[in-house]
């Protein structure tokens, strides 16, 4: 268990949150979390590149000289991988990158990660309704009074999409706004500094805290 200040959008503590969640045993934390962070990793390829074979190759169907008395090489097609223009030997071909992972185990080490950075965590009253109209320079200015270095990577974690709240943090460079239905492995521990509200610190103990 963890407690955590919670900041008010001008810096001041305006009191605490508890972060509770059921996370693996020492032993196994980091390798279930290296598990699931390689997962996610493999899932996100795309696996589309493809090259041809000489046999896949257009042309090439007819032997380019006789076999013998021109003093030159043997040749049987001019889509040979050894000629310009030929197929491509053993090159790749589409597949599928995706590794399996039970459910629970996902979840455990989703868990796992996110207790994992309770010491960058800054919790956050809800501030949408401070934003009328988009203004980024207002949260740039926000995550300074929290804590936040300018060159530190955030990841901010809302309860659900706010519009305003999308378009004036969408074009600060070192942030990522995702909401807590969205949480993954990779951006909580990519992330220098995780920045999340109240309700939707409540969302994930209530969807992730078994």
């Amino acid at each position: 268990m963890v407690d955590c200040v919670v900041k008010t959008w001008d810096g001041t503590d305006a009191g605490t949150a508890t972060l509770d969640l059921r996370v693996a045993r020492e032993e196994t934390a980091a390798h279930i979390v290296h598990r699931a962070l390689v997962r996610q990793m493999h899932n996100a390829r795309q696996g589309t590149v493809s090259t041809k074979t000489r046999a896949e190759v257009r042309g090439g169907g007819r032997k380019p000289w006789r076999q013998k008395g021109t003093g030159r090489a043997r040749a049987g097609s001019i889509r040979s991988p050894l000629w310009r223009g030929g197929g491509v030997i053993f090159g790749p071909k589409p597949r599928d990158f995706s590794v399996k992972m039970n459910r629970k185990e996902r979840r455990l080490a989703l868990r796992t990660a996110f207790q994992s950075r309770a010491d960058d965590l800054i919790v956050v009253e809800e501030f949408a309704d401070k934003l009328p109209r988009p203004k980024t320079k207002e949260v740039v200015q926000a995550l300074s009074r929290w804590g936040v270095g300018a060159d530190e990577k955030v990841l901010l974690i809302v309860a659900e999409r706010n519009e305003m709240v999308y378009l004036s943090a969408r074009n600060i460079e070192k942030l990522k706004l995702i909401s807590a239905n969205n949480l993954n492995i990779f951006d909580l521990l990519a992330a220098d500094k995780i920045v999340v509200t109240a309700d939707a610190l409540a969302k994930v103990q209530e969807v992730y805290g078994e």
